[in-house]
């Protein structure tokens, strides 16, 4: 079998119905049982590796596109192999910081022609000059600030290794589980560091068959080992069933079309956040004082209970998609969940913008996805484009529709109803829907939404849409 043939296979995608291959890792395998030599020659490979994974990214990321099979270009001690494994990973991190750019790139188109319709609005309101019964003031709109990206640095140390450069050998005639030889610097002089498992771990890989490639990252000053095998999971989703919508917020991390909810970042977290914001307000002002001195080595704005805080946001969010997915009333459906980016979100407020970042949103629909392909059910991401602002029953699209975070209010057929399930139920539509599909902007949705709402008036012979008064709202911040 040729090249082409088999990027061919390994690129055909999975049918509806048919099982999945699911990668699953075995981490904290701590090598402790090596001895110094072995581990500062470990050392001294890593470092020139490291090196040379960061002059391809950085190629990879300016210059070229990212291409695992390209020919070497700088001068290393690295044997061959060791080079192609470098290029290998150099490409992937590349690969995956080119797609989150462009993804955010056309996430900050969006919010530019989102912010010419707001400025739009304001301009036709200052124009008349006076305000229409139930409409309220529409500030001047901030434009959105496109930030460059800087090229990723590989601040940790971690190698990617196939069976090429490092191989994993059962061990029968030790006390250790395997031994993995690894080349090193000195061409012809491998190494082979003793690994040794726990109970745990070998419970895990019993009757499994782990891969040949592994991974290897140095934490604390210790080495650890990671690694991995394939599983089969049967999809368990049937053709035609029930489309579950999933709308992502911040007062709830997860809110379903079946008027449910899943996780929060209110209450013991949110407290916990401002304790940590102040904290790190106090570290910032205490660094300036002192490089206004002129000390050189100036204290972290970072603490060990804001990485905790970090983790136990990320773990709640875990909580709340698997309760999603095992919930009993999800048994036999599909999931259709929008497609997030908060690097592009922004509020007014900075408290509101330190608040979105703490809540880890970005989080969610990788865990959805994970969930999803593990137990075998079917998750699909979808355009939100205006979800938050569509009425479910007539597809009127306007801002004004959501007084305030938690109520949606139709300005036309006057649909009340918690606005993050409203949300939730335009994605669960949009699973299939090949016009929104085709839309490539904000504004083709925006316009063939209102299409739909004109279809809607002319069905029910309303041909004209008289506006619903409603109370004026104070809070005037994007809502998410």
């Amino acid at each position: 079998m040729n090249m082409q043939s088999k990027r061919a296979v390994r690129k055909k995608q999975r049918k509806a119905g048919e099982p999945q291959v699911v990668t699953r890792a075995v981490t904290h395998i701590r090598l402790a049982e090596a001895n110094v030599g072995k581990l500062s020659a470990l050392d001294a490979l890593a470092s020139v590796y490291l090196e040379l994974c960061q002059q391809y990214i950085a190629l990879f990321c300016t210059i070229e596109q990212p291409n695992k099979l390209r020919d070497p270009l700088y001068l290393t001690s690295l044997s061959e192999r060791w080079h192609r494994v470098a290029i290998m990973q150099s490409a992937g991190v590349a690969q995956s910081w080119r797609s989150n750019r462009a993804r955010a790139e056309q996430d900050h188109q969006d919010a530019l022609e989102a912010y010419q319709e707001e400025l739009k609005a304001y301009r036709e309101q200052q124009t008349r000059g006076t305000l229409k019964d139930g409409e309220k003031a529409i500030k001047v709109p901030k434009a959105p600030v496109w930030r460059e990206w800087n090229v990723p640095i590989l601040r940790e140390w971690c190698i990617q290794a196939n069976v090429n450069v490092a191989k994993l050998e059962p061990s029968d005639d030790s006390s250790f589980s395997y031994w993995l030889t690894m080349s090193t610097l000195d061409k012809g002089h491998p190494i082979k560091i003793p690994v040794k498992l726990a109970p745990y771990h070998k419970a895990v890989l019993q009757d499994r068959k782990i891969n040949s490639s592994v991974q290897l990252n140095k934490r604390d000053g210790a080495w650890w080992l990671t690694l991995s095998y394939d599983e089969l999971v049967a999809s368990k989703t049937a053709p035609g069933a029930l489309v579950v919508g999933i709308d992502v917020g911040i007062a709830n991390f997860i809110t379903t079309s079946t008027s449910k909810h899943y996780g929060t970042m209110h209450g013991k977290i949110r407290q916990r956040h401002k304790r940590d914001r102040e904290k790190r307000r106090r570290k910032a002002k205490l660094r300036a004082c002192l490089k206004k001195k002129g000390v050189n080595k100036l204290p972290s704005t970072s603490s060990r209970s804001g990485q905790r805080l970090i983790r136990h946001t990320k773990q709640t969010i875990n909580q709340a998609v698997n309760a999603c997915f095992t919930d009993p009333d999800h048994e036999g459906a599909q999931f259709a969940y929008e497609q997030l980016s908060v690097a592009s979100m922004r509020f007014k407020a900075r408290s509101m913008n330190a608040y979105l970042r703490a809540s880890n949103l970005a989080h969610l629909p990788k865990q959805i996805q994970w969930n999803a392909q593990k137990r075998g059910v079917l998750a699909t991401p979808v355009k939100s484009a205006y979800s938050s602002q569509e009425c479910s029953v007539c597809h009127y699209t306007h801002r004004d529709n959501r007084p305030d975070q938690q109520t949606f209010c139709c300005r036309v057929c006057g649909l009340q109803a918690h606005a993050d399930h409203n949300a939730s139920v335009n994605i669960a539509r949009r699973v299939g829907d090949t016009q929104v599909r085709a839309c490539t902007d904000r504004t083709a949705i925006k316009a063939l939404l209102m299409k739909r709402h004109e279809q809607w008036k002319e069905r029910h012979g309303k041909a004209v849409t008289p506006p619903v008064k409603r109370r004026t709202s104070r809070r005037s911040s994007r809502l998410i």
